[in-house]
């Protein structure tokens, strides 16, 4: 308290102990609590103290203000006068919100428990903050706002969201990671892209994810990479592939991707992960995964959903609530897989198994859609639009479908039918600025693209003549 002139509250001595036992496992205390202490009576010493350069200037603009006023309403300069008032009031407001947590009686800022959450979340890269108005309003619209970039998956995503919010409200097993899930069902139909929206939704960037392809660690010398080598053997100065990256940030999505190709000693542990929320390296650090959400793929089960399953792309019908009693069989058939391939306490550890349904016709369309958005964003330097119609997006949801791969061979056809010529077009200089190109199908059934401009253009000059 003497040396940064700041009063220390017992809520935020209490607050720094419980943070710093929980988040940050790698010291000790109380030389942690302390050092979290330290820093945030420096902030606040630095931000919000009578000496602190920003109140100063406050104080400084406030003194000479009221002269201000009174020389504008002589010079007649109404308009700036209200002006000066106004900025006066902001003014005052940011030095009451300033002044609000200072001693009345010896004017020292108090150090409070949310000054000691900020810096822990500063150190962690964990949101251990109260929760704001606007986060809780965003949690409470999580699902909506995933849905804008994941086609379908209602159950995976509303599951993932629970999750999501018992974490952040503080309701979590504190010993357990966020959560665990098990994501089956066929390639394409959204498994690894709902992991990167989540990671954007969460952390801003879709770079805030761990990804372990699992066919990697199917030898039991590999499986050492994930927790680095024992004393003696190559590669012992290496941090650990996964212990390492969870270490540098624990607030994070781990992605086991095809997780059934993985030895069994990776499952014992997951087990371990899963259960106690902690793992060793090699070094005999203890990496904690109490804030990380473990996602497990498989594609165990997905030859079982699948076009004939009555609720594949290719059927007579899409996918409706009469569907349901199929897709149940469909689950209980797969479960019983997953059941024969992984061991029961593995099993019994997941949080949630997740059977991803295939794609209905609407839902290609959908895709359809938020890919040629992002081919509409490129475009936006060259100052060109791109429109399509019904046909065009029936015609690219038709001929880049495949039930066997998902939407993935999506991309590609776009690519090839689409980006192709639109790059061709713009080096040519068919498509320049401003100009508005249509997608539609061709009197031959192909997919064809025209510039709309010129095309009204020409089509004036032929009335005219």
């Amino acid at each position: 308290q003497d040396h940064h002139n700041v009063e220390i509250t017992d809520d935020a001595i209490e607050t720094a102990a419980n943070l710093s036992a929980r988040y940050i496992p790698d010291r000790y205390l109380p030389d942690k609590a302390i050092d979290l202490i330290d820093e945030a009576a420096a902030r606040l010493r630095m931000y919000k103290s009578p000496d602190a350069a920003s109140v100063r200037r406050v104080l400084d603009e406030l003194a000479g203000m009221d002269d201000e006023i009174e020389l504008a309403e002589m010079a007649g300069e109404h308009g700036e006068a209200d002006n000066l008032r106004r900025r006066q009031q902001s003014l005052s407001a940011t030095l009451d919100d300033i002044r609000v947590n200072w001693n009345g009686e010896t004017g020292q800022p108090r150090l409070l428990a949310d000054d000691i959450s900020e810096v822990a979340a500063m150190w962690t890269g964990i949101p251990v903050t109260r929760i704001a108005n606007e986060e809780s309003e965003r949690l409470l619209e999580m699902e909506e706002q995933l849905h804008e970039r994941i086609v379908g998956q209602h159950e995976a995503i509303v599951k993932i969201s629970r999750a999501v919010r018992r974490a952040r409200a503080g309701l979590k097993d504190p010993r357990r990671p966020i959560g665990s899930f098990m994501f089956l069902g066929p390639t394409g139909v959204g498994k690894t892209e709902l992991t990167k929206a989540l990671a954007e939704f969460l952390f801003g960037s879709e770079d805030a994810l761990i990804q372990l392809d699992m066919s990697e660690f199917m030898e039991r010398h590999s499986v050492a990479r994930l927790v680095g080598a024992p004393p003696g053997y190559v590669g012992y100065d290496d941090a650990g592939q996964l212990t390492e990256a969870v270490r540098r940030r624990p607030y994070s999505i781990i992605v086991f991707d095809e997780v059934e190709k993985a030895h069994p000693e990776v499952f014992n542990m997951l087990l371990q992960m899963m259960e106690e929320g902690t793992l060793t390296d090699a070094r005999g650090r203890r990496v904690d995964f109490r804030n990380a959400m473990l996602v497990m793929t498989s594609n165990v089960g997905a030859d079982l959903i699948k076009p004939g399953s009555g609720l594949g792309f290719t059927t007579s019908r899409d996918i409706n609530s009469e569907d349901d009693e199929a897709y149940e069989d469909m689950s209980r058939n797969v479960t019983d897989q997953l059941q024969r391939l992984f061991r029961p306490e593995f099993l019994n550890r997941v949080d949630a198994t997740i059977i991803f349904r295939s794609l209905s016709r609407d839902e290609i369309k959908q895709i359809v859609d938020l890919e040629l958005n992002k081919v509409r964003e490129r475009l936006l330097e060259h100052a060109i639009t791109l429109e399509a119609d019904d046909s065009a997006l029936g015609w690219l949801g038709d001929h880049g479908y495949n039930p066997e791969f998902g939407a993935r061979p999506l991309r590609r056809l776009i690519q090839n039918e689409i980006e192709d010529r639109l790059s061709d077009g713009i080096l040519t200089g068919e498509f320049g600025l401003a100009s508005i190109v249509r997608i539609e199908v061709d009197e031959d059934g192909g997919l064809a693209l025209c510039n709309v401009e010129e095309a009204e253009f020409h089509d004036s000059l032929e009335v005219a003549v």
